[in-house]
């Protein structure tokens, strides 16, 4: 019952502050007992304290706990005070960034949780998930810290429990450098470092204060290590020596300085600085951390999914196994981040870190090694560099980028008796109500098990949704069940909590047993993982509680994601706890624009907490069931261009969901608190989410370029910054940039499966010249990693009086590709041609868009919109064709 412990865990913290005071606040002074504590200083250490013997767990986080007073000898739930006494500033350049905590007990398949409060009665760390030992870190420590450590699953069983002060030591000065070809060995005194000059412009650098050199992460973050660059060669500068790859200014210099040991990687002019450290490696009792200098203007992105934030220039990232869902959280977090001086680091380990971004820089991982991958590059190459290395995004199948439903249908303890196949009725719904399903998950895990599982996933696919399970401990009946027609992960935290290795092993796991038994495509789901996870799984931010103010914080947070290439990561819509319907219409509004969503139902209550409610999106009636409806037709509606994007991150590592500043590095205001809380969905797409109780958004900032309302065609000439623009109900703010060429679906497509595939229609927003390349496979199979696909360019050319579409023959085969189709060409921004000519001559004119619709083909220009319609007839997909539409005699 992980995940519900969780929803129960976040519920409680969430509704009842005063209890969490209770715990940890007034109570705790109020102990019957002298409370167990330590004291550490520069006199003391190191502290251990030995549990009491618990019989049993509580089954529950820290509100199944009573107050002190009420259990002075820990009898139910353990505590220990901890004073920490150390001198000012004595953190500021410690590689653990604070004191080290943990416990370990006697059972491992037994369960302890951790959680620290300071003397107000505020959580300042925890570590609540299935590790043995559990530990975590309490950020620059000082003062009286209370330690509550809850049994949760337990059977006669006690923990040791152990903080210290990690002291430090640094880097002497170089006392031997040796080596060629790609490869050289240094030391200072007793630490010793290698550095690996790799293909493709990387750098690998390594060094242990002891001297001896691990890899404890193996072959299961990099699976096959680069081959090295041997073109290299090195000199003596005098304060350094210089190993230098490639010729003349190409190629990269790394610098060795003597005295003391320091390293920086230049470019091959040995005078432009991609990074410099302005300090020795420094290490301590369980931790190493780089220091660099910062540049005047440089900007950091990276460490994966970090809650309500995408830019991380003057803040600390933690990057760790967390399970704090809300905003500051860090529960999908990687040991990667990339700079804007033209440089990227990736950190091979499963140790957590903790980097600050201040001036200097440094980046610390809590074990007493270094393994750094250095790439170079502008951001986006360096995001394709990392994902190379450690796994690109994996393509999804189309189904997944359709919405997924989700719930325990079997004993729901929420519901009362159910049965699995009652699930098809829900999927019956979406039909009945028009709206899209991709997938459903239709169990839990958490006592929620499946029946008549077969029959259950021939009643989805009926109603073209496939069938998912998630898994509460581990994946036994993975074959069968996938014979049976699974075709959907999602793992939790009961399984897969520990994080690191042991998420990704889970995530590599679930994907292959889906693949191995069956020609699908792995689809998997999972809440918490570490650097690697994007090539096997889609990264969901956990379990969180509607609010307007739990809809901004997301928004930075996807996008952000995608700066440490993970293509697919998202949230719940309208969240897992309490139901709105102003607010669900709101985030699902905004997050029809990310690849993969869905809903989980089953937990959530109105937001009295009193009535339950489920989250479909026509539960809320009129007017918002129809707004809900208009969002998720157009979402499938721009499947295309979203598969397309899909396709490009599993070669770029650049997924669909991205800040500004990746696509406008130039522009500082792409850092501005403005840009901060709106997002690009590829190149084309600008979303503005609305994100508290208002019809009205300000603070909207377009970009360099012309943009375009996606709902009245009113243009705009960036860079600009928008106030009081309308934004009732059932308008999400949305702009197009100018030359986007956006294919879609035909209006009223429901389904991947049902879609009419005689037809593809283009958007355009001809702006001089542009291009765009369209992406298609069979959408479900494995075949395409063999070349069976196909791609089709669109030209546009916009010149004066006359624009020329240019649509390319449709190259490559795949199961299912349609022999010929006719297209429907929506043109922005152009007003009435005169005529429109094709390959084979005049199209016809039509006074309305029903009489178009009614012909084979034609054109028609809605004077009310702007938007021009051309419609041509089948035309065979292995040749190319023309449009010219003309807007004036000349």
């Amino acid at each position: 019952m992980r995940l519900l412990r969780h929803h129960l865990r976040r519920a409680a913290l969430a509704a009842a502050v005063t209890t969490l005071a209770a715990l940890a606040g007034p109570a705790l002074p109020a102990r019957a007992a002298t409370p167990r504590s330590a004291h550490l200083d520069l006199g003391h250490q190191d502290a251990t304290w030995q549990s009491p013997r618990y019989a049993k767990g509580t089954g529950g986080g820290p509100t199944t706990c009573p107050s002190a007073a009420q259990d002075p000898d820990g009898a139910v739930c353990d505590r220990f005070d901890l004073t920490v006494d150390v001198p000012a500033g004595y953190w500021d350049d410690n590689p653990e960034g604070g004191v080290p905590l943990s416990i370990r007990w006697e059972n491992p398949t037994d369960d302890f949780d951790l959680y620290v409060y300071d003397a107000a009665g505020k959580e300042v760390a925890q570590s609540a998930g299935t590790a043995d030992p559990e530990s975590t870190v309490i950020p620059k420590a000082s003062g009286t810290y209370h330690v509550v450590v809850v049994p949760y699953d337990v059977h006669d069983n006690s923990f040791t429990g152990r903080a210290y002060l990690p002291q430090t030591a640094d880097a002497g000065d170089l006392t031997s450098f040796t080596g060629g070809e790609g490869s050289y060995d240094i030391a200072a005194g007793t630490l010793k470092a290698k550095v690996d000059f790799l293909a493709d412009d990387q750098l690998r650098l390594r060094a242990a204060p002891d001297g001896v050199l691990t890899d404890p992460a193996g072959s299961v973050i990099v699976r096959k290590q680069p081959e090295l660059r041997r073109d290299t060669r090195s000199f003596d500068a005098g304060e350094y020596y210089g190993i230098r790859s490639g010729t003349g200014t190409d190629g990269l210099v790394l610098r060795i300085y003597k005295h003391p040991l320091r390293f920086g990687l230049y470019k091959g002019d040995d005078r432009t600085a991609l990074w410099q450290e302005d300090a020795p490696l420094r290490w301590s009792t369980s931790g190493l951390r780089q220091s660099l200098v910062r540049g005047a203007n440089e900007q950091f992105f990276g460490g994966g999914e970090q809650n309500g934030s995408f830019s991380h220039r003057d803040k600390t990232v933690h990057v760790a196994n967390s399970t704090d869902w809300n905003e500051g959280g860090y529960n999908n977090s990687q040991p990667f981040y990339v700079s804007t001086a033209g440089y990227g680091v990736f950190r091979n380990t499963f140790a957590p870190g903790i980097y600050d971004f201040g001036a200097p820089v440094r980046t610390g991982q809590q074990e007493r090694r270094l393994d750094a991958y250095y790439f170079t590059g502008d951001v986006k190459s360096v995001i394709g560099r990392y994902t190379a290395l450690v796994g690109k995004p994996f393509l999804p199948p189309v189904y997944g980028l359709e919405p997924g439903d989700s719930d325990c249908y079997l004993h729901n303890a929420n519901r009362g008796e159910r049965h699995t196949l009652d699930a098809v009725k829900i999927a019956d719904g979406y039909v009945q109500n028009q709206m899209p399903l991709g997938w459903m998950l239709v169990n839990d895990g958490y006592g929620c098990g499946y029946e008549e599982l077969a029959k259950t996933g021939e009643g989805l696919r009926k109603d073209h949704a496939q069938l998912g399970l998630w898994t509460q401990n581990g994946l036994p009946n993975q074959a069968e069940e996938v014979k049976a027609g699974v075709r959907v992960r999602k793992l939790d935290v009961a399984w897969v909590g520990n994080g690191y290795d042991f998420a990704l092993n889970a995530c590599d796991q679930a994907k292959a047993g889906i693949e191995d038994n069956s020609d699908a495509r792995g689809f998997v789901w999972l809440p918490v993982s570490w650097a690697g996870a994007q090539r096997c799984g889609v990264l969901w931010s956990g379990d969180q509680s509607l609010s307007w103010d739990y809809i901004r914080w997301q928004i930075p947070t996807y996008a952000g994601a995608t700066m440490s290439g993970i293509a697919y990561n998202t949230g719940d819509v309208g969240s897992i706890f309490r139901r709105d319907p102003k607010m669900y219409t709101r985030d699902l509004q905004w997050k029809a624009f990310l690849p993969a969503i869905m809903t989980m139902d089953g937990w959530a209550r109105d937001m009295t907490g009193k009535q339950q409610r489920d989250q479909q999106p026509w539960l809320d009636g009129e007017p918002y069931t129809s707004i809900n409806r208009k969002y998720l037709q157009l979402k499938e509606r721009l499947l295309p261009y979203m598969y397309t994007l899909a396709a490009e991150a599993t070669k770029t590592g650049v997924g669909p969901v991205r800040p500004l500043a990746l696509e406008y590095p130039d522009d500082p205001a792409a850092l501005g608190p403005d840009a901060k809380y709106e997002f690009l969905a590829g190149p084309d797409f600008l979303v503005a989410p609305v994100y508290a109780d208002t019809s009205v958004r300000d603070g909207i900032y377009l970009p360099k370029g012309t943009w375009t309302d996606y709902w009245t065609g009113r243009t705009y000439q960036g860079p600009t910054t928008i106030n009081g623009y309308a934004a009732p109900l059932d308008t999400l703010p949305l702009f197009v940039r100018g030359g986007a060429i956006v294919p879609m679906w035909p209006q009223g497509t429901l389904s991947w499966q049902t879609r009419d595939r005689t037809e593809l229609d283009y958007d355009l927003y001809p702006q001089g010249n542009s291009s765009y390349t369209l992406y298609e496979d069979d959408g479900v199979t494995r075949r395409f990693a063999q070349g069976a696909s196909a791609t089709q360019r669109v030209d546009v050319h916009q010149a004066g009086p006359v624009t020329v579409v240019n649509v390319g023959a449709s190259v490559g085969s795949y199961t299912d590709k349609p022999a010929a189709r006719s297209y429907r060409f929506t043109v922005h921004g152009q007003g009435a041609p005169r005529l429109v000519a094709g390959t084979a001559g005049l199209l016809p004119r039509f006074d309305s868009a029903a009489a178009l619709d009614a012909a084979a083909a034609g054109w028609y220009h809605d004077p009310a919109t702007g938007v021009t319609t051309v419609r041509t007839p089948s035309v065979p997909t292995d040749r190319p064709f023309n449009l010219n539409l003309i807007h004036s005699g000349r």
